[in-house]
């Protein structure tokens, strides 16, 4: 998991959960496996949550204790494993990576190719919680850095609307294509975009960009910085988990 500045001055809280690993078959060539976190009772509603570059699908389980969600909100949440991948800023070194990155200078040099690839992947995980019982707007698409550049690439363009789309220190990827691809389906959905004011990896001027061109598209976006680099801090994780009881509350009967 990034690294949580500053450190945490109270007790851990404990999630009732269990732990499954599964693999998903994509409609693609790529097979996804992930780490699901199931709640106490019956799942009701799912979180999507896409790990960073060069990490994996445990990187962000053990945010789910110190969400302290409700439990009647009944979230399962799905850590996918990205494919292993060679990386071109990396000395073409293998690793776990939803689409090459071609340059540091992320919007000028992008990877349509396996950004299109993740993204069919993905579609397959929705469709697998709507196989499930979990109606895509009970569903929120989630990530940090290279994963939330992926929530936001295929929560934008997916036909079905779904709870929220939550995107953590990244950017917005073929942004130049999201006009004539984008679907109406989301264009009311809630975006939690966030960053840290020292982002080395991915410079907050890119986020900030991209949060301008949604708005520009009459996207619903809250914006949150924080006093931190590529990583999370205990703000963000409580802003984090107030967004997601808003738009994943039950709706009274």
């Amino acid at each position: 998991m990034p690294r949580i500045s500053p450190p945490v001055a109270e007790p851990l809280a404990f999630w009732p959960f269990g732990l499954n690993l599964i693999t998903v078959a994509a409609m693609t060539d790529q097979i996804l496996t992930t780490v699901e976190i199931e709640p106490a009772g019956a799942a009701c509603s799912s979180v999507i949550w896409m790990h960073g570059l060069g990490a994996d699908a445990r990187d962000f389980e053990p945010i789910v204790p110190e969400l302290r969600l409700p439990a009647e909100l009944g979230i399962r949440f799905v850590f996918p494993n990205a494919p292993i991948r060679p990386v071109t800023v990396n000395g073409g070194m293998r690793m776990r990576a939803w689409y090459d990155v071609l340059s540091m200078d992320l919007p000028r040099q992008e990877d349509p190719e396996g950004v299109y690839a993740s993204e069919r992947a993905i579609y397959a995980l929705l469709e697998r919680e709507q196989q499930r019982g979990i109606p895509a707007e009970r569903i929120v698409l989630a990530g940090f850095s290279q994963g939330g550049a992926m929530a936001l690439h295929t929560g934008l363009r997916y036909p079905d609307r779904l709870a929220g789309i939550l995107a953590l220190s990244c950017y917005l990827p073929l942004a130049s294509k999201l006009n004539s691809e984008r679907r109406p389906a989301n264009q009311q959905t809630p975006i939690f975009m966030a960053h840290g004011d020292y982002d080395a990896v991915i410079p907050i001027r890119y986020g900030q960009q991209s949060a301008e061109s949604l708005r520009r598209l009459d996207y619903r976006l809250e914006w949150q910085d924080y006093d931190m680099g590529h990583e999370v801090c205990w703000q963000e994780i409580r802003d984090v988990a107030k967004w997601l009881g808003r738009v994943l509350a039950v709706p009274s009967a």
